[in-house]
């Protein structure tokens, strides 16, 4: 009887893997997901992404930051020299602290954006010139002007405090480079954001701003695969089925209020649902069975289970998918919003009193928190009784500047007495609040 060897076996698990990817590939043609062979326009640029990237994430991996971020970690421009560019890097340190408090490894981020598969175009129906790629889909690489960048990197404290604050935020997490090509003379700086929608199997997506003009899609025909990003009409008439809606209404009014802060407008609250599993339908909790076990936000934190979404203030369960329908009472949210002024949450060991668990009571309504799904993405991902809902809030880069101001004048003279993106910030959280309101039950 023969025996393959080490190198066949090799051989044939990279074959295998080989058509595994090439099939995915033909499944992501139809979902207005291209490849970028040799042939296309940003193979060069992808291919310059990717190495700057690997070699970003290692100085990460070689050189961990420290437990405390300071103020010059905040304002950090490390720039790496390769053979044809050179690639910046804003505040790494920063960065990679997010992602250690979001349960992700430097290596499973840098095999994410770097393996050896050429990374995908995503052709979408919004308006925005931005480029986008992506690798597996976890996340996306978009490409944004030097007035968004700057805008995002002079408020970095103050969106990190928010996270800190509100560690199960809407808010959708991210990280800045920019890669420079002497030879062609142009630069472009580029953001690396998680994607709302992951895993993004049978999902149907819309984009929502609250406002009527220009927030109709026509969707794709029936049967086809291609993914259409539909927008405030197409969802009239359909609701957000949830047991946690009062954290839903809660935590969008935090992070629109944060956003209003800002003087942003014109962002979009992502909103994706498909139908659950039978097995996945109906699942309570016993509040017996809970176990609140607060991650803290410091990266080499050890997981709560090894296969969970480690994330900070996770409370997870064995229990594929969490619903409140018997722990809701217990655990509504209060409408002050005070937060919880400890750099991270507390961990209640399995011995703690009364007044431990009080406190971490406390820290859990103040800081907005939630029981989370044991699922891939479960920041952005909560489940009613039939459908699973994804849910973030992107583009938070547009300033209510004078132009905007201008702007929001001749539309209101083009479109009396209708509702259109551009308004003050202070109307479009009040308007976005009001939509989540209306369409949840």
């Amino acid at each position: 009887m023969s025996t393959a060897g080490p190198g066949m076996l090799s051989h044939q698990q990279r074959s295998m893997k080989r058509r595994r990817w090439g099939g995915l590939r033909q499944q992501w043609k139809l979902l207005g997901l291209f490849e970028i062979d040799q042939q296309h326009e940003f193979y060069s640029l992808t291919c310059m992404m990717k190495e700057g990237l690997a070699a970003a994430i290692q100085s990460t991996i070689d050189d961990p930051p420290a437990n405390e971020l300071t103020d010059e970690d905040f304002r950090l421009e490390v720039t790496q020299i390769h053979k044809d560019f050179t690639m910046e890097t804003f505040a790494g340190p920063v960065f990679a602290t997010l992602r250690g408090s979001l349960g992700m490894t430097e290596q499973e981020y840098q095999q994410s954006l770097c393996s050896e598969n050429c990374y995908l175009q995503f052709i979408s129906n919004s308006k925005s010139k931005a480029d986008f790629f992506l690798n597996d889909k976890r996340f996306f690489l978009k490409t944004q002007n030097k007035r968004e960048i700057k805008f995002l990197l002079g408020n970095l404290k103050i969106y990190m405090e928010h996270l800190r604050k509100y560690p199960h935020s809407l808010v959708v997490k991210f990280l800045v480079h920019r890669i420079q090509i002497p030879q062609r003379r142009k630069q472009k700086f580029f953001i690396v954001m998680q994607s709302v929608f992951y895993p993004d199997d049978r999902i149907n997506a819309y984009d929502i701003k609250g406002c009527e003009v220009s927030r109709w899609t026509e969707p794709a025909p029936e049967g086809s695969h291609i993914i259409v990003v539909l927008k405030d009409l197409n969802f009239e008439g359909q609701f957000i089925t949830l047991q946690q809606r009062s954290w839903l209404l809660r935590q969008v009014e935090i992070d629109t209020h944060f956003l209003r802060q800002l003087n942003v407008l014109d962002y979009s609250l992502l909103l994706a649902h498909q139908p659950l599993h039978h097995d996945e339908r109906h699942q309570g909790l016993s509040f017996a069975t809970l176990i609140v076990r607060a991650k803290s936000v410091n990266p080499g934190s050890s997981p709560i289970h090894m296969n969970a979404a480690t994330v900070p203030g996770a409370v997870v369960d064995e229990d594929p998918a969490l619903s409140l329908s018997e722990t809701d009472s217990g655990l509504k949210t209060p409408h002050s919003q005070a937060a919880s002024r400890s750099s991270s949450p507390r961990t209640c060991a399995k011995d703690a009193g009364p007044a431990s668990a009080e406190a971490e009571l406390q820290d859990f309504q103040a800081q907005n928190r939630r029981l989370l799904p044991n699922l891939k993405n479960p920041l952005h991902i909560i489940d009613g009784p039939e459908q699973r809902y994804f849910v973030g809030i992107i583009d938070i880069f547009t300033v209510y500047s004078f132009k905007k101001r201008l702007e929001h004048l001749w539309k209101r003279l083009r479109h009396p007495g209708r509702s259109f993106s551009t308004v003050s910030p202070q109307t479009y959280c009040l308007r976005l609040c009001q939509w989540v309101q209306d369409h949840t039950k």
